[in-house]
């Protein structure tokens, strides 16, 4: 995808992230980078392993991390077997 321009993900969260200041109404925005990470690093978990049927090392392969870290967020998230 390189070199083509933001893919369908980076168009979903960026329209999610224009109606989120929309829709703050005047409040201030805070700690955006964690909401934005803890509300898409679940939902990634849940797939990937998933799509790995459940074997962590090919879950932190695909998602080019270590597998303990994988196996320290899966825990983080309640998604550990």
């Amino acid at each position: 995808m390189k070199g083509r321009g933001p893919g369908p993900l980076a168009n979903c969260v960026k329209r999610a992230l224009e109606r989120y200041f929309r829709d703050l109404d005047g409040e201030k925005a805070t700690d955006l980078y964690s909401m934005v990470i803890s509300e898409v690093e679940r939902p990634l978990l849940e797939v990937v392993m998933r799509h790995a049927e459940s074997n962590q090392c090919r879950a932190a392969e695909i998602l080019g991390i270590n597998r303990n870290t994988l196996r320290k967020k899966l825990k983080l998230h309640g998604l550990e077997k």
